[in-house]
């Protein structure tokens, strides 16, 4: 393929101008499985302009998008951290869309604090699509695996009642009493099965009706392995990217997702570069609907 540009006909070099902004973290030290997320968002920049700026359902993408690059490491894990948190706080605090590429889903830890203190006073929600539970306290004998992403997130200003947890279908010992205590925030992969796309929807969105900024993260092994072979720790059971997107849309919608990642994609494990495509076409569907809330594409 001849290389285009990343993000095609939506990039602007003017902040200003943009409803979106990206901001990349190439990080995978904290994966306990199959690593190679690091290699994700250079690898979804470099499909991107291979897609045009349309909709599955024909309608023309006017949100326009402005690139931050991506967050290098040559640190330690926790200043390389403490770097992304404040990376993460400039691009949210542009009041544009942010849309985070990671990386492995520890990057979710410093891009929720970022998105707790931006938002402190206001009721603050997350919902994490997954595999899996990630509430682990210590994994690999480490507090910042991709692991404890949501143990770390009860740390900073989110309660157990703030988390939905959706298409999981793995966990480890020590995170089924929160499945025992928390029935209705956890969206088993097996439910799932037997539930028509607009009442998963819709029960998410009446969970979340009294919210006012909702984080979302999207780790891309809640799909089944069978449409994202590109992770680092597959699950059998898994959504299809059709269900996916439409779960998704109908959230971004009708919910105040405010922030959103998208994680774990690892472009070396793929098989003709699916799982990045699969994540593509979610971020297009997910670009348009917040164009249109900015007063675009009426």
């Amino acid at each position: 393929m001849n290389e285009k540009q990343p993000w095609r006909d939506l990039l602007v070099e003017d902040l200003s101008s943009a409803d979106i902004v990206i901001l990349g973290i190439p990080f995978d030290e904290n994966c306990s499985c199959g690593k190679g997320a690091r290699y994700a968002p250079d690898k979804l920049r470099e499909l991107s302009g291979y897609l045009p700026p349309v909709t599955e359902n024909g309608e023309i993408i006017t949100a326009r998008l402005f690139d931050f690059g991506n967050v290098e490491k040559n640190e330690s894990i926790e200043a390389y951290f403490r770097k992304v948190e404040a990376k993460a706080t400039e691009a949210m605090a542009t009041q544009k869309f942010p849309v985070f590429l990671g990386g492995d889903h520890s990057v979710s830890i410093p891009l929720k604090q970022a998105f707790a203190k931006l938002n402190q006073g206001k009721r603050l929600g997350i919902i994490h699509f997954d595999a899996h539970a990630d509430i682990c306290d210590i994994y690999d004998d480490s507090k910042l695996s991709h692991a404890s992403v949501n143990a770390r997130a009860l740390e900073n200003d989110f309660k157990d009642s703030d988390i939905m947890m959706v298409g999981i279908r793995s966990f480890e010992i020590q995170e089924l009493p929160f499945l025992k205590n928390h029935p209705h925030q956890v969206l088993l992969a097996s439910q799932l099965d037997t539930m028509q796309d607009f009442e998963i929807a819709n029960e998410i969105i009446t969970y979340f009706a009294s919210f006012d900024a909702i984080y979302l993260s999207v780790d891309i092994d809640v799909l089944d392995p069978a449409y994202a072979p590109g992770t680092g720790t597959p699950e059998a059971g898994g959504l299809s990217s059709r269900r996916l997107l439409n779960i998704i849309r109908k959230l971004v919608r009708q919910l105040p997702i405010k922030a959103m990642d998208i994680v774990e994609i690892s472009p070396p494990r793929d098989v003709n570069d699916i799982t990045s495509w699969a994540a593509l076409k979610l971020l297009l569907e997910i670009f348009s609907i917040k164009g249109q809330k900015r007063g675009r594409n009426k």
